[in-house]
């Protein structure tokens, strides 16, 4: 099962990826939202490398995801971004989590200036 780390805790996901001295310690946020959601809000690189595919897409773009860089995978709610993390798990990925709640929990717990939809 995927780790669901709320958005509120994710800095310290990735800070203890740091700590634990993880080969591939700067984590990729993988957002698989549409490009219209994309144009009404994002998030913000920090500490991390963003990579915008849309779920649909993940299968055919796998090859641009490193299965040993630890992967946060974030949409609207947390439930395309939830099979996305499972799909990238059974695939190889070893480090992987949830971003629980989406972009729209990320708006109320990290940054509200990130436009709620």
């Amino acid at each position: 099962m995927v780790l669901q780390v709320a958005p509120s805790e994710f800095a310290q996901w990735r800070d203890q990826l740091s700590a634990a001295g993880e080969q591939a310690a700067r984590p990729v946020m993988l957002d698989v939202r549409e490009p219209w959601e994309l144009q009404t809000a994002c998030v913000q690189e920090d500490g991390f490398d963003l990579l915008r595919i849309p779920m649909r897409e993940v299968p055919q773009r796998l090859a641009e995801l490193d299965p040993g860089q630890p992967v946060a995978c974030l949409c609207h709610h947390g439930m395309r971004s939830l099979q996305v993390a499972n799909y990238l798990a059974q695939n190889g990925f070893a480090h992987v989590v949830n971003l629980q709640g989406g972009i729209d929990a990320w708006s109320h717990e990290v940054d509200p200036s990130v436009p709620r939809y």
